[in-house]
């Protein structure tokens, strides 16, 4: 069976989204590695996943102008991201405490509750919680 191993954000410092993505929102550094561009040049093979997942989230430092522009824009400026917490309510009250940008409001929708958050890069991403009973 397949399934997606890791995405990719573009980001403008590994260090920066590194805290961000460990601290604020808790996920874990799978990976940490040197490696080069196809043309040579040194760069780092970065991964994080929330704890116990599968797929990771590649940060990869923007390399060049028109990767630089995308940094924080990968979706159009439409929430591309989407983390399922069990405790709604916990999650954000950390997030909030660590200097997350919420953008919205939590709401509840018929699917569970959400609020809208943005990454250290800008990218909106959906908390979402369970449905409330």
């Amino acid at each position: 069976m397949a399934y997606l191993q890791l995405t990719a954000i573009l980001v403008d410092d590994y260090d920066e989204a590194i805290a961000f993505f460990t601290h604020a929102l808790g996920f874990e550094l799978a990976e940490d590695s040197p490696s080069l561009t196809n043309d040579g040049r040194p760069k780092r093979w970065v991964v994080v996943r929330p704890p116990g997942g599968e797929t990771g989230i590649l940060l990869a430092r923007a390399d060049g102008d028109h990767q630089a522009g995308a940094v924080g824009d990968q979706h159009a400026g439409r929430v591309g991201f989407f983390l399922r917490v069990d405790d709604f309510e916990e999650s954000h009250r950390r997030m909030r405490a660590a200097g997350v940008e919420f953008v919205t409001e939590p709401r509840v929708e018929p699917y569970g509750q959400v609020v809208v958050f943005r990454d250290i890069a800008g990218n909106r991403w959906d908390l979402l919680g369970p449905p409330r009973s």
